[in-house]
Order: structure tokens, then sequence, then C-alpha cells
């Protein structure tokens, strides 16, 4: 996975177009989810598109997820969150703001209101899981 401060610095140097197909191209990068795991239990509430999101935790004690959706951009955006997160410990998540780290990315304006709708349900999902494991 890239580094969230050197997509940061790539994504303010594009265009709207690039920064689309910056999107998409982090959310092909995302690991495979396999099929079983998309459920009713891993779906994401409040999504305009399909996500799943299913959280495991490394022997290390630090936080994996497998995350998809049926969009490209949305699966992007998944992606761009995830970056922010992935591979930390419970208490390295907690203490991130998440919304702080997406805020130059300024998604709520280069993108339609129904993908980034999502984003906050997805960010509560992930501070929940880090919650839960840090107990």
């Amino acid at each position: 996975m890239r580094d969230f401060a050197d997509l940061q610095d790539e994504y303010e140097f594009l265009d709207a177009d690039d920064r689309y197909r910056l999107l998409i191209d982090l959310g092909r990068s995302l690991e495979d989810m396999p099929e079983p795991l998309k459920t009713d239990a891993t779906l994401v509430r409040g999504c305009s598109a399909s996500v799943w999101v299913y959280p495991t935790r490394r022997d290390d004690g630090t936080l994996h997820f497998l995350a998809d959706s049926n969009a490209a951009i949305t699966k992007g955006i998944i992606a761009l969150v995830l970056t922010a997160v992935q591979g930390r410990r419970p208490a390295d998540i907690l203490a991130t703001d998440i919304d702080a780290a997406l805020a130059p990315f300024d998604l709520r304006n280069q993108l339609s209101s129904n993908r980034t709708q999502g984003i906050p349900n997805m960010i509560a999902l992930i501070r929940a899981t880090a919650e839960r494991y840090a107990a």
C-alpha cells in the first residue's frame, strides 16, 4: 500500500480527471476480498454503492482491513481511507483524526455527494473496530 503523505502530494498536483484516475488505481491496488466475506454483516450502511469491510487483527496486534466495492471510485475512496489506518495498532488508529487526514483531498468538493456520503460510516466502522480491539 502506498504512503499516505506521498498520495497527498501527488493528489494536490493533479487535475480533476487525473484525481479520478488516481482513486480508481488506488481501488485496483486493494487486496482482493474473498466473495464469502461480502455479507450483510460486512456491508457498510449508508453508502450509495455496495461497500464491504472485513477487519482482522494480526499476530503483532495491528489491524488489517479487507475491503471492496462494486463501484470503482468508491473502491478508490475506501483504499484512500485504509491507507491512513492499515497495519496500525488499534490505539494508533484511535489517536488518528481520519477526517483531518482526508481533508487535504477535499473529497466532498471533488466528488459527488453520492460518492462521499458513506465515508463517515466507513470511518465509524474502522474506529469501532479499533475500539473493540483496544479494549
